[in-house]
């Protein structure tokens, strides 16, 4: 069996007004993953907040960390904890 997490990132650059949160649900359900996506207006940045097999969130970080075409990731703060279950489903929040 594999092993579940969360994963809680916040994503630093041009990350705002270059459909990055749609790329990440994009890719959030493709891998099967739950959690929820959303503009940190403040500070210019992206927090993604995923539940799943541990595989699929490092897959997710390494396109965290490229980002859609426009995009421009300067950094991803990332922590690991361990898995809630607190998602049944992933979405883009405001």
């Amino acid at each position: 069996m594999c092993e579940q997490t969360d994963l809680h990132a916040i994503v630093h650059g041009l990350v705002q007004g270059v459909n990055f949160r749609y790329f990440v649900l994009r890719h959030a359900r493709d891998l099967g993953l739950s959690g929820y996506v959303r503009n940190l207006l403040l500070e210019s940045a992206v927090e993604v907040k995923a539940e799943g097999e541990r595989e699929k969130l490092e897959q997710l970080l390494r396109h965290l960390e490229v980002g859609p075409r426009g995009a421009w990731v300067e950094r991803v703060e990332v922590n690991w904890s361990e898995y809630s279950g607190a998602y049944s489903h992933f979405e883009v929040r405001s």
